[in-house]
């Protein structure tokens, strides 16, 4: 069935859910074939084996993302996926749903935030942006309401991050990791002097003059940090 206004992805669509709830996921699946016309969806409970489908197989044409998982350190998970794979669009289904997160999620990649709650409809209209090219949010979020209000440090974090190539994300990673350019270079079967390399082009990015700040601009991507500034 080709692509239509009450199945805007088609039958030959393939979706990925990631979330570690199991009961969601069957009515997430339930409510993707129903608005979309997906039939195949991949579930995964875990950021790092979605990662790697993603990377390794065929990319789905659409994923959709809980933000708070096992595996996964604020938007962390939403800046890699972004990264890895920039041509899919990144549906963000999260009961985290206050405004500065929706907003935060938007800025860090994310193709549409509908909270969890929502209705069928609501999941509906997404969709149907979504696969049209655009961008969706809930009714009550404007990205432009504050606009003048310089960002907050985390928002800055995330705008910095995503800056960053697939490889040099990798590479971060493991230095927030404790692991030293040795040690790095054996992992991704580099050799050392390109890690060197990579982690002057990651400072330059991040304005940071050493390691130590590059993974405290990691760190301030988090939703501790994050929901410190909600009032």
């Amino acid at each position: 069935m080709p692509p239509d206004a009450q199945h805007p992805f088609g039958s030959t669509a393939t979706a990925m859910i990631i979330d570690d709830h199991p009961l969601f996921c069957d009515a997430l699946c339930l409510t993707l074939r129903a608005v979309t016309g997906i039939e195949t969806i991949n579930v995964f409970d875990r950021l790092e084996p979605a990662l790697a489908a993603a990377q390794n197989g065929p990319a789905p044409d659409v994923i959709v993302l809980d933000l708070n998982l096992p595996d996964v350190t604020g938007l962390d998970g939403l800046i890699r996926l972004h990264r890895s794979v920039p041509q899919v669009p990144l549906v963000v289904v999260s009961s985290m749903a206050d405004h500065r997160i929706i907003c935060a999620a938007i800025r860090a990649g994310a193709s549409g935030f509908v909270p969890k709650h929502s209705h069928r409809d609501t999941f509906r209209a997404a969709f149907q942006a979504v696969a049209m090219g655009q961008t969706w949010l809930p009714d009550n979020i404007d990205m432009t309401e504050g606009a003048e209000v310089p960002v907050t440090d985390r928002e800055d974090a995330v705008a910095r991050l995503r800056q960053l190539t697939r490889q040099q994300g990798t590479i971060l990673q493991l230095i927030c990791e404790g692991k030293l350019n040795k040690q790095i270079a054996y992992d991704l079967s580099i050799a050392e002097t390109t890690v060197k390399a990579h982690i002057t082009a990651i400072m330059r990015k991040l304005s940071v003059q050493s390691r130590t700040q590059a993974v405290l601009i990691a760190q301030e991507a988090s939703y501790s940090n994050l929901l410190q500034k909600i009032p």
